[in-house]
């Protein structure tokens, strides 16, 4: 006879765990905003989908999926009904994460034994999570072949850098006190041997020309150590280094996330806010029966910023290409705006699930948990869009599905953040439900969720697009 331990983890955990591991498996992928689109792209052509270039016509026909990108950091894919469409359904999650932007020219030397690198903060990060970590860059690249420019994306694969904290013994108020100047304490380091590294054998090259002379010491110091990070970033590109016209790179943890927990119900890992809705809502529109809606799944870039960039979900980029998904369908005058009269948005970001230290953070009556499904949020000042009736609409399909369902406020007296809902609301306006699922440690480096959340997410988009 089975323990109860497995029937759980062999039976009805099947679903859940293998859900959880899929995703993960995609996050680890997911280094930057850019990879999270490439990977996003690799699945949709898997599913035969086509890709539409916004400066090109579009010559869309009935059945078929296609997918924009803008910026290669956001996406929109779509897929047409087979008979005559009668609205949108959007789902919406977005694809970067609060991490740190590697500055122009980066590199510096300290104390001729160490080459950090400069770099500033990206989205309200925790900044004590990412320090004693291994870490490394990956973005992009924009580079110059043949008489044009091609954009390469980059990741280097090693145990590259670590923001190192400072000693207790050399600050023992550092548990009272935990405050971070970006600027001094959260610049990761690079290389801890200056005379053995190409910084160290540039400096004393620059010694024995030019003795004396401090300045440019520096300036030869300075083209060292960037020869050390341009000669990773031109490898890892698959180009030489003088072709690098432009970079976009961000820290990454290089931890890998996992199942954890007495019955594997936990994941911990980075980027979860909002990865975790992206492979969730990019499955659930792959796996969807087709309806008579036009199914959309729209991955913005710059979240975690406030959204407004051309790629972000404050911009053109949804109504664009909505009103162009009308077009080619013969939606004429006021044809358009008849679709959208009968669509609906889910807005997709995780909530704040009950911290088990600090139960007092949350709302008194509207508390969620992991594992306990679907996150509805609400908020009177709209920073959620929900509303009694994107709520009903929520609550009617997951009981259908059988899907748990709970409600998330923020507490009174703590403003929580805004998400994409109500940003994309000013460009297009439809019924919209603000979602997400259950996490702690939001913004930490590692975050930690749900095991069995991720399948439930899944279950209500596959059912939201599907007939």
């Amino acid at each position: 006879m089975k323990s109860k331990k497995n029937d759980r983890t062999e039976g009805n955990m099947g679903e859940f765990t293998a859900a959880a591991e899929r995703c993960l498996a995609f996050i680890g992928r997911s280094v930057s905003c850019f990879h999270t689109i490439a990977n996003a792209e690799e699945m949709l052509r898997e599913k035969e989908f086509a890709e539409l270039k916004e400066k090109d016509e579009w010559k869309l026909e009935e059945g078929r999926g296609y997918y924009v990108k803008r910026n290669d950091s956001s996406m929109i894919a779509f897929r047409i009904p087979e008979r005559k469409a009668s609205g949108f359904h959007i789902v919406a999650s977005h694809s970067d994460s609060p991490t740190f932007k590697l500055k122009k020219d980066a590199e510096t030397a300290v104390e001729k034994h160490y080459v950090k690198l400069n770099v500033e903060p990206y989205g309200g990060a925790f900044y004590a999570s990412w320090l004693d970590r291994s870490l490394s860059l990956a973005g992009r690249v924009v580079c110059r072949e043949g008489d044009g420019l091609q954009t390469r994306l980059v990741n280097i694969d090693e145990d590259l850098l670590v923001i190192p904290n400072l000693a207790m013994h050399m600050d023992r108020e550092r548990n009272k006190n935990l405050a971070y100047n970006p600027q001094v304490d959260l610049q990761p380091i690079m290389c801890a041997s200056f005379e053995g590294s190409p910084v160290g054998e540039r400096e004393k090259d620059g010694k024995e020309a030019q003795e004396g002379k401090e300045q440019e010491s520096k300036d030869v110091k300075k083209a060292g150590a960037e020869d050390a990070l341009k000669d990773r970033i031109a490898f890892y590109a698959g180009t030489d280094k003088e072709k690098i016209l432009g970079m976009d790179l961000f820290l990454y943890v290089r931890e890998k996330g996992k199942l954890a927990g007495a019955d594997k119900e936990l994941m911990l890992s980075p980027k979860l806010d909002d990865l975790e809705c992206v492979y969730a809502s990019l499955e659930g529109f792959l796996s969807a029966e087709p309806g008579d809606k036009i199914a959309v799944c729209a991955i913005f870039d710059n979240e975690e910023v406030g959204s407004r960039t051309m790629q972000g979900a404050a911009s053109d980029f949804l109504k664009a290409v909505l009103e162009r998904v009308g077009e080619g369908l013969g939606c004429t005058g006021s044809g358009y705006k008849r679709l959208l009269a009968d669509s609906f948005m889910i807005s997709a970001d995780n909530g704040h699930a009950v911290h088990p230290n600090h139960p007092e953070k949350t709302d008194p009556t509207n508390r969620v948990y992991l594992n306990q499904g679907i996150v509805l949020k609400f908020s009177g000042n709209q920073k959620y869009t929900t509303d009694a009736y994107s709520e009903a609409v929520i609550r009617d399909l997951c009981e259908k599905e059988q899907i748990p369902c709970q409600s998330f406020c923020n507490r009174s007296d703590i403003p929580g953040g805004s998400t994409l809902g109500n940003i994309s609301a000013a460009q297009v306006s439809v019924p919209t439900a603000d979602i997400g699922l259950a996490q702690l440690a939001m913004h930490s480096a590692v975050e930690t969720a749900g095991s069995r959340d991720v399948a439930y997410l899944i279950r209500l988009v596959k059912c939201f697009y599907g007939k």
